[in-house]
C-alpha cells in the first residue's frame, strides 16, 4: 500500500505552523510550542497492540480480517492494518473505495447498495472489490452498468438498518443476481452491530447462517463463497454462530482506536477477556479557558473537534502549566458547544491555562474532524503524524 508523504502546515488544526514545517524528525514534545489547543492525538503503542489484537483474534478463530476503514480514512493507519495481515478493507462509499484503490490497497469491500451509474461504471472496472445489494432495483442498476461486478447480497434485521428482512427475500435478490448480465453473486454479507442483546444478535446470526445454507443449496454461491459479518459490539457472537465453509471476513473498524467510551462498555473482550484487551488509543488534549462560576469550567473544545453522537467526551488527567498532571477525579463533560466544552468540576482545583486530557466516545466521528494527527510515544514526544482522507 503507499502511504503519501504527510506534510502538516499552516491550514492543519492543532498544529503551530506560522512559517516553514513541521520538524518531525527532531520528535518533538507535544508540549514543546508546535501545537495549539484543541488537538486529537493518537497514541502508537495502544493503536499497535490493538491491530495486533485484532490480526490475531481473527486468525486464532479461522476468520480473515478486513477491518472497515471508513473509521480512520488514515493511511498510516491503514498500511498498518494490511502489514498486520488484513486481507483487505471495508468501505461505507464508493468515494472511500476509491481512494483506497489510489493508495494501492488489493483488495476492498463496499459494505453498502452502491446505485450511482457513475460510481457503477467505475467498479466496473477495478478487480477484487465488491459492494453489497439488497433490492431487485440495486441487482438492475449494477446490470445496467456493464461490465462484471462482484456483489454479495445483503441479510438484515427488522429496524435495523439495510439488508433484506426474510430468507424469502435474500433467495429472491439472490436469484435476480444470478440472472443478470456481468453480475457475479460472491457470497452474503450481515451487520449485527445495532443489535443490543445476545440473545437478539445469536438469533439474528442464526438466521444468517440459515440464509447462507439456503443460497448453497440453491446452487446460488461460488464454490467458495464470502460470507462477512462483525461489528466492534458483537464479533465474539460472529465467530461462535457462524461455522460454514466459506471465506468468513470480520469487519470490525473501531477496534483500531477501541475508546473511553461506547465501545470501552460494550466491546466483546469484556464477555471473552481472555482473548483481549483493546485500549483506548484517542486522546483529545484542551485548554480550560473560562471558570466563570463555581463548580463550572469552560475548555476551549466543542463539537468541531469531539465525537458526541455516542457519548461525551470523558475527562482523565489535568496538566497544569508547570508541567504537573494529576487525575480529572470528579470532572464531568456536561454539554458541547461549536467550540466550548461545559465541565461541572465539583470541588476539584481547575483554572484558566490547564490543560484537560480527554478520552472520547466512538473513534468512527471523531478522525473526520482532522486533517492531521500527531502519533506521540509513551513521553508523548511525536514520532509521526497521520492523515485523513475524508
Amino acid at each position: 500500500m503507499d502511504v503519501p508523504e504527510v506534510i502538516p502546515d499552516w491550514r492543519s488544526k492543532g498544529f503551530w505552523l506560522p512559517e516553514g514545517t513541521f520538524p518531525l524528525d527532531a520528535k518533538p514534545s507535544l508540549f514543546g510550542g508546535l501545537f495549539t489547543w484543541p488537538l486529537l492525538v493518537l497514541r502508537r503503542d495502544a493503536a499497535e497492540a490493538n491491530i495486533a489484537t485484532m490480526a490475531a483474534y481473527a486468525r486464532r478463530h479461522g476468520w480473515e480480517f478486513a477491518p472497515h476503514a471508513k473509521t480512520t480514512m488514515a493511511p498510516g493507519l491503514l498500511a498498518r492494518q494490511l502489514d498486520a495481515g488484513a486481507w483487505g478493507l471495508t468501505v461505507a462509499t464508493p468515494n472511500q473505495a476509491l481512494v483506497l484503490r489510489k493508495l494501492g490497497v488489493p483488495r476492498v469491500l463496499i459494505a453498502n447498495e452502491v446505485l450511482d451509474p457513475t460510481a457503477l461504471r467505475w467498479l466496473a472496472g477495478p478487480d477484487e472489490i465488491w459492494f453489497q445489494v439488497d433490492s431487485v432495483a440495486g441487482v438492475a442498476a449494477a446490470a445496467r452498468a456493464g461490465g462484471r461486478l462482484r456483489v454479495l447480497v445483503e441479510l438484515g434485521h427488522d429496524h435495523g438498518r439495510t439488508g433484506v428482512r426474510t430468507l424469502g427475500e435474500l433467495e429472491e435478490v439472490a436469484r435476480a443476481v444470478a440472472a443478470a448480465p456481468g453480475l457475479e453473486l460472491a457470497g452474503l454479507t450481515a451487520y449485527e452491530g445495532q443489535l443490543r442483546s445476545e440473545r437478539e444478535v445469536d438469533d439474528f446470526l442464526d438466521q444468517v447462517v440459515a440464509g447462507f445454507v439456503r443460497l448453497r443449496d440453491a446452487g446460488l454461491l461460488p464454490e467458495r463463497p464470502i460470507l462477512s459479518a462483525g461489528g466492534s459490539a458483537w464479533f465474539d457472537r460472529v465467530v461462535a454462530r457462524i461455522d460454514v465453509d466459506a471465506l468468513l471476513l470480520l469487519r470490525s473498524g473501531a477496534s483500531v482506536t477501541h475508546d473511553d467510551g461506547f465501545y470501552r462498555e460494550r466491546t466483546p473482550f469484556l464477555r471473552v477477556p481472555g482473548e483481549g484487551p483493546l485500549a483506548a488509543a484517542l486522546d483529545l488534549w484542551a485548554q480550560v479557558i473560562s471558570t466563570p462560576e463555581p463548580g463550572l469550567a469552560l475548555a476551549g473544545m466543542g463539537k468541531r473537534d469531539a465525537p458526541f453522537d455516542e457519548g461525551l467526551p470523558v475527562p482523565m488527567e489535568i496538566r497544569r502549566p508547570d508541567g504537573t498532571s494529576a487525575p480529572a477525579t470528579g470532572l464531568e463533560v456536561t454539554k458541547l458547544n461549536d467550540h466550548h466544552t461545559y465541565l461541572s468540576i465539583g470541588d476539584a482545583r481547575l483554572e484558566p491555562g490547564d490543560l484537560v486530557r480527554f478520552g472520547i466516545s466512538h473513534p468512527c466521528t471523531a478522525f473526520d474532524k482532522w486533517r492531521h494527527i500527531p502519533v506521540v510515544d509513551a513521553d508523548r514526544r511525536v514520532v509521526d503524524v497521520l492523515a485523513t482522507c475524508f
